[in-house]
């Protein structure tokens, strides 16, 4: 695990976009002082994982989207990987996992909300993907109901904050600050039953002033990237291959912003990309 900066850092990179109704460009999480935390309690059990030579698919769904052999998974760990704490009342920076040597389990994570395809539906249950979701308020809240189906398709997804209204974060005061972030902690929890222990900062923007409203607002961990997925293929930090641990963002995007690619599509590639250096896919949240 590489942990994030409190000012702006060397592993600055940019992204294609957030959807619509955000900036347009989405940046690479930066290293901070080495800080880390349990997660929050009450946070929802996923399900049992198959092996991790196993796929989830079962029959030919794997076919169905595009994929020429079984997905792997990662079995949950028998134990959470030792991190660094946290500063006092701040919380820790988080953009790749220290997995056992040897693992090759990568994580999915997909931001904002602007696309809700109903195929993804099927396509995210059928494949059993386990995705950690940022949902963005102005963008998400016109279909909760469509990340609630998500949540519940039993592959372990979960959701978490990507704030209401999706500002530039090192822009605001820290009562603004706090106001995005624990606005969307009262307003997720009042939708879905549960206050997020998650919580990604647009464009990987932040600052101590964020680490410290999120500590407030109830967030135990602050999640980056170091891995997007762009349209055909992913962008790095660093190099050019996934590296055991590595978080991987992905956007729930249309066609607009993916010129004229679809949300599956592009989420077929990535599996392929991921399939192609080897790797399985864990639940991110079994390891934080």
């Amino acid at each position: 695990m590489v942990a994030g900066t409190l000012a702006a850092g060397a592993l600055a990179l940019s992204l294609s976009g957030c959807g619509k109704s955000v900036d347009p460009i989405e940046r690479m999480g930066r290293k901070a002082s080495q800080e880390a935390s349990p997660q929050a309690a009450g946070s929802p059990s996923a399900p049992a994982r198959p092996s991790a030579g196993a796929g989830a698919d079962t029959g030919d769904a794997y076919k169905r989207w595009g994929l020429s052999e079984p997905l792997k998974f990662a079995p949950k760990p028998d134990h959470k990987p030792a991190l660094p704490s946290a500063a006092p009342g701040k919380v820790p920076v988080v953009d790749r996992i220290p997995v056992p040597p040897g693992e090759k389990v990568v994580f999915l994570t997909f931001d904002d909300g602007a696309e809700k395809d109903p195929e993804f539906l099927k396509m995210a249950a059928e494949l059993k993907l386990p995705l950690s979701m940022f949902l963005t308020d102005s963008v998400a809240s016109s279909d909760y109901g469509h990340f609630e189906k998500l949540r519940d398709n039993g592959s372990g997804s979960t959701i978490n904050n990507h704030t209401l209204t999706h500002p530039n974060l090192r822009t605001l005061s820290f009562a603004a600050q706090k106001k995005e972030i624990c606005g969307q902690q009262d307003r997720l929890e009042k939708r879905f039953g549960h206050r997020p222990p998650l919580f990604r900062p647009p464009f990987g923007n932040y600052n101590a002033d964020t680490l410290k409203a999120a500590s407030e607002c109830g967030i135990s961990s602050v999640v980056l990237w170091r891995v997007s997925m762009q349209i055909n293929n992913f962008q790095y930090a660093e190099g050019s291959a996934l590296k055991p641990g590595d978080i991987v963002l992905a956007h729930f995007r249309g066609k607009a912003e993916l010129k004229g690619s679809t949300e599956i599509e592009m989420t077929t590639r990535m599996l392929r990309r991921i399939q192609e250096q080897g790797y399985a896919i864990g639940r991110l949240e079994d390891y934080l």
